[in-house]
């Protein structure tokens, strides 16, 4: 279950390096596509609570930093407020 870290590049322009404590990211993104904000929050949701779930099966607990970083990317998205056509662009997945 390695550690991922994910940059996206949200509507502003602004890049940001993610975090997922599971490779899952990689099966709910690829690199190089931009998604939809509401299809990118969908996909981010199921990411990381696979991950923390993932970590919860392996150690008996959930990942606080996935769920974490989920609050954070909503936070993100919230901000953005009503941007019709928006979208999130996944620049890098690693390992």
């Amino acid at each position: 279950m390695p550690e991922t870290y994910w940059t996206v590049r949200w509507p502003d322009g602004a890049e940001e390096r993610l975090y997922s404590p599971s490779s899952v990211v990689a099966e709910l993104f690829t690199a190089g596509q931009s998604y939809p904000v509401p299809d990118f929050l969908a996909r981010a949701r199921i990411a990381m609570e696979r991950a923390s779930n993932r970590v919860e099966r392996k150690y008996g607990f959930a990942c606080t930093s996935a769920m974490a970083q989920l609050d954070a990317i909503e936070a993100r998205v919230a901000a953005l407020g009503e941007a019709p056509g928006a979208e999130i662009a996944c620049l890098a997945i690693s390992q």
